[in-house]
């Protein structure tokens, strides 16, 4: 495990550099992305390095973490439209090889799995945190053998989505994600996570005990994790 700390605009260009390093070496490879506030800054510094010809996705293959329950993907909430808007439509990637989990067709979460090997497997998952632990929707007490699957979100999720939406009562009760296992089956895996309200989530993540009780402990045993942090996110290390 190794923690790259530093301003959040230099994390994003620092975790971009990941992807210029990845996609030169392995132009057609599978990555897996995740949504949210954290991300934002690594995807426009992505798109910014796409323009100018630094790097290429248009042999890359995509999948993402989870999808809300209900929600169809032109659904301006939907994780789906972020990922086109935030950074799809912004790069040179072929939209048919990008991959979000159904809100809609919730039986095929239990063929996703299947697909992501189909495709070669996951060369860097990347990940955020959230303040209870869980990465993709894998909420504390997920079993750590887990693949994609149909979740209830917790009270405190909803809550920390609600941001989003008009209302809490707007945010989706259910979610379909990657589990444990899918995340854990990827090669390298890079979260990242900013602001002091997470730093007490990623002490206990990183330094504390692994258990199901704080879901994102389990990346202590993958052979190639790296924690991108901003100095706020790190200060209780």
């Amino acid at each position: 495990m190794k923690f790259i700390i530093d301003t959040e605009e230099n994390i994003a260009k620092k975790a971009a550099q990941r992807y210029v390093e990845i996609l030169n070496r392995k132009p057609d490879t599978v990555l897996g992305f995740a949504t949210g506030s954290t991300p934002l800054g690594l995807y426009a510094e992505l798109q910014r390095l796409n323009a100018a010809g630094a790097l290429s996705f248009k042999d890359v293959t995509t999948f993402n973490l989870d999808e809300y329950a209900g929600l169809d993907g032109s659904h301006d909430q939907s994780y789906r439209y972020f990922m086109d808007h935030n950074l799809f439509m912004g790069v040179d990637i072929d939209r048919s090889r990008t991959h979000v989990p159904s809100g809609l067709d919730i039986a095929a979460a239990a063929d996703y799995d299947r697909q992501i090997k189909e495709a070669g497997g996951i060369e860097l998952q990347l990940l955020g945190i959230g303040n209870n632990g869980h990465i993709g929707f894998n909420e504390p007490g997920t079993p750590i053998d887990s693949i994609t699957h149909l979740v209830d979100l917790t009270e405190m999720t909803r809550k920390a989505n609600a941001r989003f939406f008009a209302s809490l009562d707007e945010v989706p009760t259910q979610a379909v994600t990657m589990g444990i296992k899918t995340v854990m089956n990827a090669r390298s895996i890079m979260l990242m996570a900013l602001g002091k309200g997470k730093a007490d989530i990623v002490k206990k993540s990183f330094t504390g005990p692994v258990t199901p009780e704080v879901p994102a402990s389990i990346l202590q045993l993958h052979p190639f994790v790296e924690i991108y942090l901003d100095y706020e996110a790190a200060s209780m290390l």
